[in-house]
């Protein structure tokens, strides 16, 4: 709050009945000069909460009019401070405006200083109780440090105040990548994998049938008819290594003769082997 406002809000005073009307207008409405307040003028209680916005309490009102005339903190002339503290409380009543209850109570407590100063006491009285400033002192001072940190922390950078994080999102790449075309190497892992998970099976030694390559050839067909199937889906673990074996040679058969494929949808992804007739079917109907 500024010297300024508090004159602006004294001129629009009404004045007393005796005294003068003052010399220069107190507003202008439609370019014409008002010298004095309209009699049926209103002003609602929350027009001029500004006066108490101003301050964030009685002990930031006491510490304004100390600044502001420049006295000493720790030798406070209390009979003027409260006399100025005094008169802001009236002007706040004469406003309408609501006050804190925290104001009455600074009020009431300047008053009680102000009574224990001019009153006189004993003196064994006066030496036991002391400055009546001194708690008033302590406190003020209690407040100006940490009204001073709180102006510090403020001052410094804040996000979204002083510093904006910059945000970008990166566009999504459409990429057709080719699917990989196994080989030699890929088959081989493969065929390896399976070999081990066949020993697993593998709990006594048992003379079975011969196996035949061209009876696990039909087998494959006959399986693949109902659409592809992977690499360890066509091996019968139980028939152990040698089925392992004899699967993978009828696999390579039937693709040298150009009835299956082997293929992988996509990197480090498992062998799948499906009929050739039924692909290029698929490929010509796409």
């Amino acid at each position: 709050m500024s010297e300024n406002e508090i004159e602006v809000v004294d001129a629009a005073t009404p004045a007393p009945a005796d005294a003068s009307p003052p010399p220069h207008a107190v507003a202008r409405w439609h370019g014409e000069d008002m010298l004095k307040m309209p009699e049926d003028l209103y002003i609602p209680p929350d027009a001029l909460e500004v006066f108490l916005e101003a301050f964030e309490g009685p002990l930031d009102l006491l510490l304004y009019l100390i600044r502001k005339q420049n006295l000493d903190i720790l030798d406070i002339p209390v009979l003027k401070i409260t006399q100025q503290y005094m008169d802001y409380i009236a002007l706040m009543r004469e406003l309408r405006l609501e006050l804190a209850a925290e104001y009455l109570v600074m009020a009431a407590w300047l008053a009680e200083i102000k009574s224990r100063i001019l009153l006189p006491r004993p003196p064994a009285v006066e030496e036991e109780l002391g400055d009546p400033r001194m708690e008033l002192v302590r406190r003020l001072q209690q407040y100006e440090r940490f009204k001073s940190a709180a102006e510090n922390l403020d001052a410094m950078p804040r996000v979204s105040r002083e510093i904006f994080l910059a945000q970008a999102r990166p566009e999504k790449v459409q990429s057709d990548a080719p699917l990989p075309v196994p080989g030699m190497r890929e088959l081989m892992l493969a065929f390896r994998e399976v070999l081990l998970r066949a020993d697993m099976f593998k709990h006594h030694t048992v003379e079975t049938e011969p196996l035949s390559v061209r009876e696990r050839m039909s087998r494959i067909l006959d399986r693949l008819q109902a659409g592809p199937a992977r690499f360890d889906e066509l091996v019968d673990l139980t028939e152990g290594r040698a089925g392992v074996v004899v699967c993978l040679l009828a696999i390579l058969e039937l693709v040298k003769a150009g009835l299956l494929e082997i293929g992988q949808p996509a990197p480090f992804a498992p062998l799948t082997v499906e009929n050739a007739r039924a692909r290029e079917t698929a490929i010509e109907e796409s």
